[in-house]
Parts: structure tokens; C-alpha cells; sequence
């Protein structure tokens, strides 16, 4: 018995062509879910490029723990540059957060390897890279501003990074190394 217009053959169409069309919203976000997992079992890395674009690590400043308003203690370092700068993915990962928050403003927020979770705030646009996308190491995630809590301060990116457990690390040693820091320094510790 047929309920209205639709026939039972009708509904199987339609429900066949709402399932591919899910397939094809979802078939982003399964790639980007089997990407992950490999590189959650990485090491973490002990290395950083630094995060926006034409900015050496010489020009930073570790703002780690630095006083902000409410009792906060800052977790993350501000790197400043020209409004529209570009913000470049410091790792290969998935996007696990695309949005706006009373604080970070704009912010994208990528998984990388080892869990680390790599936060970029204050952002005055977005760039391709959405929700549940695979993101590559230098791609652009955005653009430097001062949204958020940063609207009265200079353009600039809040970069953090949490470990797996969301726990906050300072960022500004991983920016400013100029090699792994467990690398052997010597030749006795290298067992050669």
C-alpha cells in the first residue's frame, strides 16, 4: 500500500539517492578519519615551522604563562604580523575544530601526529580547509587578525599546542629549535 504520492518503488529511489548523497558529505570526513590514525602513533614532533607565513623564529617572543585578564595564565605564544598574513598548518592532521569562541575568536584546531593538538586563533578569515578536512604541512588554514578577545590588540595568531590529553605545552621552544632536542650531542651518547 502506497502512502500518498510516493510509491514503495519511489522511496527506495529517493532513499538510494539520499544515501549517496550522505556518502559523498561523509566520504570527506571517512578519509580524514583513516588518515589519522597512523600518525596517532607517531612521535610527536620536537620541531615547529613557525606557523605564519614570512615570520623567522628569531622574531618571537616566548609569551608562555604570561598574566591575562580573568586569573588566566596565557597558553600559547602570540606571533604578531600584517592583518591577512598567511597561517600555515605546522603538521600533516585532520581538522577537528573550525568556528568561533568568545576568546580565540576564528580558530582552526589540527590533530597532528602523536596526538598533539595545534590550535590557531584570532584569525580574520578562514581558509579552504573546513571541519573533519586532511590538512598538509604548510597549508594555509586562514589569515592573521585579532578577532575574539585580541580585538583591541595588534594582528596577530594565537598558536598553542596541547598534547593528546588536552593538556596545554608551550609552543615556543618547538618553534625555536634548531634541531630535535634529543638528538646525541656527543659521539659517546650516540653509541658510535
Amino acid at each position: 500500500m502506497s502512502r500518498g504520492w510516493m510509491t514503495k518503488g519511489s522511496r527506495r529511489i529517493w532513499l538510494a539517492l539520499a544515501l549517496v548523497a550522505l556518502g559523498f558529505v561523509l566520504r570527506r570526513e571517512m578519509v580524514g578519519l583513516v588518515r589519522i590514525v597512523p600518525i596517532l602513533f607517531e612521535s610527536a614532533p620536537r620541531v615547529l615551522p613557525v606557523p605564519v607565513f614570512g615570520v623567522s623564529p628569531q622574531e618571537l617572543e616566548d609569551t608562555w604563562g604570561a598574566a591575562r585578564s580573568g586569573g588566566r595564565k596565557h597558553e600559547g605564544v602570540d606571533i604578531f604580523a600584517a592583518r591577512g598574513t598567511r597561517v600555515v598548518s605546522v603538521s600533516p592532521g585532520l581538522v577537528t575544530g573550525h568556528g568561533w569562541n568568545p576568546l580565540g575568536g576564528r580558530f582552526v584546531r589540527v590533530v597532528g601526529p602523536g596526538g598533539l593538538q595545534f590550535y590557531y586563533a584570532h584569525l580574520d578569515a578562514f581558509a579552504e580547509p573546513s571541519l573533519a578536512s586532511w590538512v598538509e604541512r604548510g597549508e594555509v588554514l586562514g589569515f592573521v587578525g585579532n578577532t575574539g578577545n585580541a580585538r583591541t590588540t595588534p594582528p596577530h595568531l594565537h598558536f598553542g599546542v596541547y598534547d593528546f590529553w588536552g593538556e596545554a605545552r608551550n609552543p615556543y621552544p618547538l618553534l625555536v629549535a634548531l634541531e630535535p632536542l634529543d638528538l646525541p650531542r656527543t659521539r659517546e651518547e650516540s653509541g658510535r
